[in-house]
């Protein structure tokens, strides 16, 4: 693992009056003006420069007022579950009369709206389908509502394919033509804007001048779990819409399902980051969907009911603890096929398979391998009738949905059907095909990216001095985020003295440390470590990539280093 300095710009921007570091640490992540540090609301981008909104909101007026039936077709992640339940709760508060959601579950119907799920769809008689975080591939399932006589309003956030499919409306910044500047709205934020578009129509339209405006604002919660379970990039405008969900929470008006949550994890709701979104929240939820039926998870985050919620909660956390078992039997099967594969020898783009693999933690398996090894991954479970699916991770530097794109473009039988992000992606294929397409990945890969890029690499924002290792400094970084995807939370490295250390739990690390004068005593933590290198009583001095964070213990605050990367000096 190489720990490089992070790039700064040639010119520091000016930024108010902060503090050097932290004016430093934000131009490392390309914050250029001191507006894009404004986290008010009044700062998110106009709706109006979403291709599609007008078309959108046309359709809702409509079922407004004919009291038509609404049916919201999701997807079975945590984007997927908070962006059904964004949209059910804030149709109801515009006035809509009939709001149901349906989420395929995906061991039966796969993902998005197919045309078997059309067929479920019309069972409860929908007058208008909305997919979220869906839909911008769904050509046939759309032909197939449209044939029925539904109307369709697709609301996704993925890239598109070569052909869109024929709805009567479409929300997509990254649909062709879309002028929105923000392309990295997850799929709850793109059904938020599409709310707040009807509000405003609404408000045109004189519906609220005898009555209280419904504030949508109640959900930014759920828009922010789902952003950050997503790992969408936190740009300027996704960090309005995190930060506002996240003093929500703190402030104690959360959703009481979400709260539950919080509660069965054992998490201080006034303390809550961005991190604790991204892994707290987002297991648990997404566990549902994984397992077993993410509609679970959607009706806790629906819950009204603070015992009910509480109850759901604890289904919820019973399923993560199922899934980290699943997972951990998985980790151990992958590594058994790759130990005897010398690293030189390891194909640049990893394909693995199992039979025996569960299909809802592939993508988890995928991304702890793509870590280890630093390489694109893909892990493969077997989904039935001779066809296996895939979840494919990537590295930085490797647009994987592009990648396969590449693949079929030149192998066009091997790959039936694909999407997804620059990192993630999702695939299937026939498994006579798989050897085939594994050596077709990996020479995608190795015709993209050398072998210098395939060693892991942690960027850090530099060494701190003595003086800065103190509360207030960790409690201006935490506050200083919301932390996340393309916007890192501030790692720094140093050189310690290894005092003492000792294993908490299973496999995380717990150490006492000096820094490299002996002035400063500092406690740290490293979670996941390798037992066969930790702890080892003959190291004394150790290189450190850490990040400093606030340790809270029956009331009693203390900095803390969180281990990002340990090895000996």
């Amino acid at each position: 693992m190489r720990i490089e300095p992070r790039p700064l710009p040639s010119t520091l921007p000016l930024l108010g009056n902060l503090p050097p570091l932290l004016t430093r640490l934000y131009a490392a992540r390309g914050v250029q003006s001191e507006a894009e540090l404004d986290k008010s609301l009044a700062r998110l981008l106009p709706y109006q420069q979403l291709k599609g909104i007008d078309a959108a909101v046309d359709l809702l007026v409509q079922a407004l007022d004919l009291r038509q039936r609404i049916l919201i077709v999701g997807d079975f992640d945590a984007d997927g579950a908070t962006a059904s339940t964004v949209g059910v709760l804030g149709l109801r508060l515009l006035g809509a009369a009939h709001v149901d959601y349906l989420v395929p579950n995906r061991f039966e119907y796969g993902y998005g709206l197919t045309p078997e799920i059309v067929e479920v769809a019309l069972q409860r008689q929908p007058q208008l389908l909305i997919t979220v975080d869906n839909g911008i591939s769904s050509v046939e399932g759309v032909a197939a509502a449209k044939a029925a006589g539904l109307q369709v309003l697709v609301t996704d956030h993925h890239l598109p394919g070569q052909q869109l499919p024929d709805a009567d409306a479409i929300v997509n910044p990254n649909q062709p033509g879309c002028a929105f500047p923000s392309k990295s709205l997850a799929g709850v934020g793109v059904i938020f804007y599409v709310l707040m578009a009807l509000r405003a129509r609404l408000r045109s339209l004189g519906r609220y001048e005898q009555q209280a405006q419904p504030n949508i604002g109640e959900l930014l919660d759920l828009v922010a779990l789902g952003s950050v379970a997503d790992v969408v990039p936190l740009d300027a405008n996704n960090r309005i819409l995190v930060h506002q969900g996240l003093e929500r929470i703190r402030a104690g008006r959360a959703r009481p399902g979400l709260k539950a949550i919080l509660e069965v994890a054992r998490r201080d709701h006034r303390r809550i980051t961005s991190t604790d979104l991204g892994f707290i929240l987002g297991p648990r939820l997404n566990a549902a969907g994984r397992l077993d039926d993410m509609s679970l998870g959607i009706e806790c985050l629906l819950c009204d009911d603070a015992a009910l919620a509480q109850d759901m909660a604890q289904q919820l956390d019973g399923l993560n603890q199922d899934r980290k078992s699943i997972e951990q039997g998985m980790q151990r099967e992958a590594l058994a096929q790759l130990k005897d594969l010398p690293v030189e020898s390891m194909p640049y783009g990893l394909c693995l398979f199992d039979a025996d693999w569960h299909q809802g933690v592939i993508g988890i398996l995928a991304s702890r391998l793509k870590e280890r090894y630093h390489r694109p991954t893909i892990a493969f479970a077997d989904a039935g009738d001779g066809m296996l699916k895939g979840s494919a991770r990537s590295v930085a530097g490797f647009h994987i949905r592009d990648a396969l794109d590449a693949v079929a473009a030149r192998h066009p039988a091997l790959i039936s059907k694909f999407g997804g992000h620059a990192m993630a992606a999702g695939l299937s294929l026939p498994e006579a095909n798989f050897p085939a397409f594994a050596e077709a990945f990996d020479l995608e890969v190795r015709r993209q990216l050398r072998e210098e890029d395939l060693t892991g690499r942690l960027l850090s924002d530099g060494v701190l001095a003595v003086e800065e290792f103190h509360l207030d400094l960790a409690r201006a970084l935490r506050n200083a985020g919301p932390w996340g995807q393309h916007f890192p939370e501030p790692l720094f490295h140093g050189v310690f003295q290894l005092v003492e250390q000792r294993v908490v739990g299973e496999r995380h690390l717990k150490v006492v440390l000096k820094s490299e004068c002996g002035a400063v005593r500092l406690d740290g933590i490293a979670f996941g470590v390798d037992r066969e290198v930790w702890p080892n009583p003959t190291v004394r001095w150790v290189e450190l990539a850490y990040k400093l964070d606030v340790n809270e213990f029956r009331g009693n605050e203390s900095v803390q280093l969180m281990i990002a990367h340990m090895e000996a000096r």
